[in-house]
């Protein structure tokens, strides 16, 4: 095995000064055909350079594969459960489920299919170590970590599962660095579709009355405030990005310990139910700024000077507990929303594994993104009612003539005088973003990566 990584040091030393710089061995990856070659011979140079002189010598390289292949070597050993020397499609199987994910076995055999070289259906350790030889993982869960629900788009609507970090990307400090390109990724996404949000809830909350529809809508925002006036109540909407992003994650993790044992694995149903009170959590503690962007985006122009004068006028008149107006259909909208987002999700990608995919177990992002705005869109129109009342709950003190009803009462009020529909009032300018947000979300996203230094899966 020596004689194999010392050809393979000597392949890549290509001025042969007996070290590599980094991008000597990105280059060097390249040539041998190697996956993502530039991020994973980043990975590989941070990792081996032990002296942080910036050069990778031969015994610093040595050092790295037999480090890696001893991790290679345990992760083999937990997947081979009959002790044979030889991974199945049905080890595979079980080997998931223990991890809280289930396949079926046909997709498993995709899994072997990239591995074995050989033909056989069953992967050996040399097929094993030459496979992710290159590959910086260190156990089987990184080896399947794409299959988490985890590619950070934002579309504004919070009420999403929180994402998964490992220990490493924990320890390595790049959980905040992928929170912090997810926040930025989606504060841009926001402000981009901010006209479509705002003319949202005025639909919601005028719709009825004044039979706004989506032209009609815009040309009265734009006559009544002018240009700007179409981004009335971002502000507050980006500012809750990061308290309530912190408050989620902090809380899906804390709930995640309560339900499940020490070293046991987190199950889909664990993280549906610790997902959705981590939701509930971080929209307690955010909820006062939901009120305040409904208000300021209903508002006229010239009633409120900003956030702090909007906030001093709702606590002068109202109270304190005008900033949890709407709170119980809010909470009640997460379960269905993150419920069914989940679910559908998880369908909808087992589905394209299943009839799509060829020669690869890796979704890759344009599929995942897919899934993920059709999973939020169904999860969007089970919970969009209790959204609508909501968010006329927040805005009844404002608009002339209204009653201030409860959430069964406004419930019967719409249902009585604006039929089913009314509940649905505003949904088209809601879906109209989702598009232009998961789009704008992820280019910013991957860009903020790369600029952040998140290492690349």
């Amino acid at each position: 095995m020596d004689s194999l990584y010392q050809d393979l040091f000597w392949f890549l030393d290509q001025d042969e000064s007996g070290n590599l710089d980094i991008s000597e061995l990105q280059d060097g990856l390249q040539d041998l055909g190697v996956p993502q070659a530039r991020d994973r011979g980043k990975k590989i140079f941070t990792t081996g350079d032990i002296n942080k002189d910036g050069k990778l010598d031969f015994e610093e390289f040595m050092k790295y594969l037999k480090d890696h292949e001893k991790k290679m070597k345990l992760a083999f050993k937990s997947l081979d459960k009959n002790n044979d020397g030889k991974i199945e499609a049905s080890e595979i199987v079980q080997s998931l489920q223990i991890l809280g994910l289930t396949i079926s076995e046909k997709q498993a055999e995709l899994i072997l299919q990239s591995i074995d070289a050989d033909g056989t259906m069953t992967v050996d350790w040399n097929e094993w170590r030459d496979y992710f030889l290159f590959n910086p993982v260190t156990d089987i869960e990184e080896i399947i970590r794409f299959w988490k629900h985890s590619t950070g788009i934002d579309i504004g609507d919070s009420l999403t599962v929180p994402d998964e970090f490992t220990e490493d990307e924990k320890k390595s400090g790049q959980w905040w660095r992928q929170l912090s390109a997810g926040g930025i990724a989606g504060a841009v996404s926001r402000t981009s579709t901010a006209p479509l949000d705002r003319l949202k809830v005025m639909m919601q909350v005028h719709g009825s009355k004044s039979n706004m529809n989506i032209i009609g809508g815009f040309r009265q925002m734009v006559k009544e405030g002018g240009i700007r006036s179409l981004w009335r109540g971002n502000g507050t909407n980006v500012i809750k990005i990061a308290p309530e992003t912190a408050v989620k994650f902090w809380a899906y993790e804390q709930y995640k310990k309560l339900l499940t044992e020490e070293g046991q694995k987190v199950g889909t149903f664990e993280r549906f139910i610790s997902g959705s009170m981590a939701g509930a959590t971080a929209q307690t503690f955010i909820y006062p700024m939901e009120v305040l962007k409904t208000r300021l985006a209903v508002g006229k122009t010239g009633q409120y000077s900003g956030i702090f004068d909007c906030a001093k006028k709702i606590l002068k008149r109202e109270g304190l507990g005008a900033f949890y107006k709407g709170y119980i259909p809010n909470l009640l909208g997460i379960i269905p929303y993150a419920g069914i987002d989940l679910a559908v999700y998880e369908l909808l990608k087992s589905h394209w594994l299943e009839n799509f995919a060829k020669d690869t177990v890796n979704p890759g992002v344009v599929v995942l993104l897919g899934c993920g705005a059709l999973s939020s869109t169904c999860g969007q129109l089970a919970s969009y009612p209790l959204a609508l009342v909501r968010t006329r709950m927040q805005a009844q003190a404002m608009v002339e003539g209204a009653p201030q009803l409860n959430m069964v009462g406004l419930f019967r009020r719409i249902l009585a005088k604006e039929g089913l529909t009314g509940l649905y009032r505003g949904i088209t300018p809601n879906f109209m973003k989702v598009l232009p947000a998961v789009g704008i979300s992820y280019v910013v996203y991957e860009n903020m990566k790369q600029t952040l230094g998140v290492a690349q899966k």
